[in-house]
């Protein structure tokens, strides 16, 4: 015979309940945030701000599952607790490949000090970095420099240094191939890092000359103005840590007691940059947005003596498409990945279709009918009729309806198809676009949906021609692009409600290359007729392509980007605004909105596009940073 506590009518627990009571409570106690919001879901982790999102338990657990999930926890509750992102933005370098290993170095110096602190922290955490780089499956047998990222080798070099843990087995390769010359040319910057771990301040100062070790640093130095400001930030940090320390240990070690056996189903292999430890892009600004400096600079200033925009370039342009969706897989193909996305997103079509409903009112309610009457052409005005029988010498009079401004517009979606929008973000974003789609026909908004990606990685034809030449410095871009139409403006949606489940095909998501992707679409959009014009980019990330950035600048893709977008914002007569998943694009777009879960991307977008139509077309000139959490 069973006996139950619980009450009558009462659900039963799911068995995992108790753990995911445990890893928040640790959380909380490691970070010293006890309004700490901690949920979990069948999504990539992330944490914006105070909110945390961590992959779902699955229901068949063992402990190496529980071991994963604690390390991605863990990894975010250190972050919190021992990292200033106000002084990080402050320290960092400016060029895109000195900044990622910035950034991975920093996360791993927090990760050590806990792992220094609680062994059962760094089991965690090392069990987390096995699985990162095991489900990417492609460093275990990689041979060449250019397969391996360089900010994720000094980063588990910097690891080993601080907490003498070796790199995990599956990323074992990377390391070797970096090793030597890491150690030959800055081994001494690694050997003095310990000494400052407990510094933010201090260890950023030494991670810089680590970097001018390696030839990485920009020109760029810190003043010394700067330099006195971070001592109050530092000093502050410091005493932060030393009366959270004790604290840490106590809370962290009962709670290790607590959990012993469960977690994570399906973590997606491009688990978010807060998470991933090491990853080369953990986008401190999460942290900024907060501060109360973070409305101040929205963008990092740029060098005068930099070349922006006229030296890009791509080394040959004969393999890049623009093509159809429809011409990239046959019609029933096209039919089974539509299924597959409606089936995916079944629940949530409802969510955005009342989003976009309201988005329709709003639009609608803006449609106050205006005539001119007293026509001698257009529709019958029957309200003039009685005067017509009164005396039959008068003409007949007719009125016509005046078209409201918001009519003649047009709106092109530019959605980054790159590989680490897989998962759930790309199957979101597709759903909203579709229904957004549907909802701005309705009320005679033209919309265009767009798509970029490479036809390969890690350069394709392109990088091969490249090669045959004899490989020439500083080639330029480097791989193929693949501009995508899911939706022309003149389409209309039923036509095209099947090319959006293209995104659903597996193997289609790549790189992405933003700057001539923004640049397509722009051009497109200044070709339409229409009196306004109006350009929404979707992303999740910088620019990212391996093959580029391996024979050019650090910083190639990222500042024609911002060159692009510069131009754009001042020059054009499109507005744009960008939506940034779980990476803060405000440091690029003027008008720009981060989100952390990919359902949050309806509400936004309908929001958004409410805003725009409800308020007369901005002047060109600078729009204050607004960030969504």
């Amino acid at each position: 015979m069973s006996i139950s506590n619980r009450k009558p009518g009462e659900k039963k627990e799911a068995p995992t309940e108790p753990l995911k009571r445990s890893i928040a409570g640790c959380m909380k106690a490691i970070a010293r945030k006890q309004d700490l919001e901690v949920t979990f879901a069948s999504d990539r982790p992330a944490m914006m701000g105070d909110k945390v999102r961590l992959p779902d338990p699955p229901r068949r657990l063992t402990s190496q599952d529980v071991s994963i999930l604690r390390g991605y926890s863990d990894s975010m509750a250190l972050r919190l607790a021992c990292h200033d992102g106000t002084l990080h933005r402050k320290l960092a370098p400016e060029g895109q490949a000195a900044r990622a290993v910035f950034d991975a170095v920093e996360q791993a110096r927090v990760e050590s000090i806990g792992s220094r602190r609680m062994s059962g922290v760094a089991s965690n955490i090392t069990a987390m970095l096995e699985d990162k780089y095991h489900r990417g499956g492609k460093y275990e047998e990689i041979t060449d420099r250019a397969d391996a990222p360089l900010e994720d080798a000094i980063a588990l070099m910097v690891r080993e240094r601080l907490t003498g843990r070796r790199p995990p087995p599956s990323a074992a390769k990377i390391v070797d191939l970096w090793r030597d010359f890491i150690e030959d040319r800055a081994g001494r910057n690694l050997d003095g890092l310990l000494k400052n771990i407990e510094s933010q301040r201090d260890f950023a100062r030494s991670v810089r000359d680590l970097l001018s070790s390696l030839d990485m640093a920009d020109e760029a130095a810190l003043d010394s103005e700067d330099e006195e400001n971070e001592d109050d930030n530092e000093t502050e940090q410091e005493q932060q840590q030393g009366e959270g320390e004790s604290e840490q240990e106590s809370q962290g070690d009962r709670a290790e007691t607590e959990i012993s056996e469960d977690s994570s189903d399906e973590m997606e292999e491009g688990a978010t940059e807060d998470a991933d430890g090491p990853s080369g892009e953990l986008p401190d600004e999460a942290d900024e947005a907060d501060s109360e400096n973070a409305s101040e600079s929205w963008r990092p200033p740029s060098r005068h003596n930099e070349a922006r925009g006229p030296d890009y370039k791509a080394f040959t342009t004969r393999f890049d498409e623009v093509i159809h969706a429809e011409d990239l897989c046959d019609a029933d193909e096209l039919t089974r990945l539509r299924a597959y996305l409606d089936k995916q997103l079944a629940h949530l079509q409802g969510v955005v279709g009342r989003l976009a409903n309201r988005l329709q009112r709003r639009l609608l309610a803006q449609q106050n009918r205006a005539w001119e009457f007293d026509l001698e052409e257009g529709t019958l005005d029957p309200a003039r009729l009685p005067r017509v029988v009164m005396d039959p010498f008068q003409p007949l009079s007719f009125k016509q309806e005046q078209d409201t401004n918001f009519r003649d517009t047009v709106v092109t979606l530019l959605l980054d198809n790159s590989g680490s929008m897989r998962g759930r973000p790309i199957t979101v974003a597709a759903t909203c676009a579709d229904i957004l789609a549907r909802t701005l026909e309705r009320c005679g908004v033209k919309v265009e949906i767009l798509g970029f990606t490479t036809r390969a990685w890690k350069g394709g034809q392109s990088r091969e021609s490249w090669l045959q030449s004899g490989k020439p410095a500083n080639p330029g871009r480097l791989n193929d692009l693949r501009h995508i139409v899911y939706k022309s403006a003149d389409a209309p949606w039923r036509r095209a409600r099947k090319n959006l489940g293209l995104m659903m095909r597996e193997g289609l998501l790549k790189e992405n290359i933003d700057g001539e992707a923004l640049d397509w679409a722009h051009k497109r959009l200044l070709g339409r007729p229409e009196q306004r014009r109006i350009l929404m980019v979707i992303s999740d990330g910088a620019p990212v392509d391996d093959s580029t950035l391996s024979v050019n600048p650090g910083n190639y893709l990222e500042r024609h980007l911002r060159f692009i977008i510069e131009d754009i914002e001042t020059r054009s007569p499109v507005e744009l605004i960008a939506i940034g998943i779980g990476h803060d694009v405000t440091r690029y777009y003027r008008r720009a909105v981060t989100i952390v879960d990919a359902e949050e991307l309806g509400g936004v977008m309908t929001e958004k596009l409410a805003e725009l139509f409800e308020e007369n077309p901005p002047a060109a000139g600078r729009a204050p940073r607004r960030a969504f959490a």
